[in-house]
């Protein structure tokens, strides 16, 4: 009976190990945000490689749990704006840092 308690024990503390194994942190995403952040990092890439106002494919896009930030050169403030404004526009997005640069 002892046994059956102990093992039962064991388990029950290793479920729950497993189970914060894949909480997020401040600084690690859990696997359920990184899949999110991929999702989110292809459709602000493909909008802003569509929109036809961005001359430039110099832009970076990087995401940690929804907050995007964008780097690279660009030709003009517009160019900033409008990349920031399409990042802003995709659905899960919560914060955008627009580090881009002009040439």
């Amino acid at each position: 009976m002892k046994v059956i308690k102990y093992l039962s024990v064991v388990m029950m503390s290793f479920a729950l190990l497993s189970a914060v194994g894949c909480a997020s942190t401040r600084t690690q995403s859990s696997a359920g945000e990184y899949i999110d952040d991929t999702v989110i990092t292809t459709k602000v890439k493909a909008a802003i490689f569509n929109d036809p106002d961005l001359k430039s494919r110099e832009i970076n896009v990087e995401i940690f749990k929804g907050e995007v930030q964008l780097s690279g050169l660009v030709g003009t403030q517009s160019e900033i704006n409008q990349a920031g404004t399409i990042a802003r526009g995709i659905a899960g997005v919560t914060s955008v840092k627009n580090d881009i640069s002009i040439k």
